[in-house]
């Protein structure tokens, strides 16, 4: 018996790292999911290989920061399974650089993604989940919201999370929705070997470099990552909302 038997999840972002492994561990876990990411190509992959493991899964396509594209995916998920008890909010991108050389658009896009596509995901997913008294929210935040150099738009948009958490856990707390947030430190995955070849540095290299910082002695993992975040979507998790939980193999300020 899976932790989520019988529930509905929609995970954004899921066409690979963090949101894939999230909906991978959610439909082991006995839950039905709609995989969501801005190409379809991913996240396709992945719910077909779920489905042919037996489990339930379908895909979409879903710019977050199109309010008609969102509300369209939770309409098709109600539509196929009747309901939607999870929501992850993992969608999001990175637009690095200093202070003095970002541009108007590094910063809206980064913003636009993070913060407008969660708020556009949170708001049509409660309507349904107010219907049925019960909804979990998890959001994708980073320790980058404590700040980090060449990310002031990440790190804007990360922090802002954390408040938006917070603030859905007051207002939708009384209709049986908890709304909480895990903070990644450095996770190995597509995004972050993106950064090293942007920074002209071997993965490898850059692993290393990062894991001295990391009390636990390596780098996260996206399993786990997913696992977190499958607490907070969990019965267990029932009566803890507003909290945000930093998986960064140790204590961050």
């Amino acid at each position: 018996m899976g932790r989520l038997d019988g529930r509905v999840a929609m995970v954004t972002g899921a066409g690979r790292g963090i949101g894939e492994a999230i909906a991978r561990r959610f439909a082991r876990e006995g839950a039905r999911v709609c995989l969501t990411d801005v190409g379809t190509d991913g996240v396709s992959e992945t719910a077909r290989g779920l489905v042919d493991e037996g489990m339930d899964a379908f895909a979409a396509k879903v710019d977050v920061t199109s309010r008609t594209e969102v509300e369209n995916a939770v309409g098709e998920t109600v539509d196929r399974y009747g309901r939607l008890d999870i929501l992850v909010n993992n969608a999001g991108i990175t637009k690095d650089n200093l202070l003095y050389k970002m541009t108007d658009e590094d910063w809206r896009s980064v913003l636009n993604v993070h913060l407008t596509g969660a708020f556009f995901c949170s708001r049509a997913a409660q309507r349904v989940m107010v219907e049925h008294n019960y909804g979990r929210i998890v959001n994708v935040s980073s320790t980058s919201a404590l700040g980090n150099r060449g990310q002031a738009n990440y790190s804007a948009a990360k922090a802002g999370i954390q408040g938006f958490t917070k603030t859905l856990a007051v207002e939708l707390g009384r209709y049986g929705i908890t709304a909480n947030a895990v903070a990644p430190g450095f996770i190995e995955t597509d995004m972050t070997r993106e950064t090293a070849a942007r920074l002209g540095v071997d993965f490898e290299d850059f692993v290393a470099e990062r894991v001295k910082t990391i009390p636990v002695g390596r780098g996260g993992w996206p399993e786990d990552v997913a696992a977190s975040v499958l607490f907070f979507a969990s019965e267990e998790a029932a009566f803890v909302s507003g909290q945000v939980l930093y998986v960064a193999g140790g204590p961050r300020d």
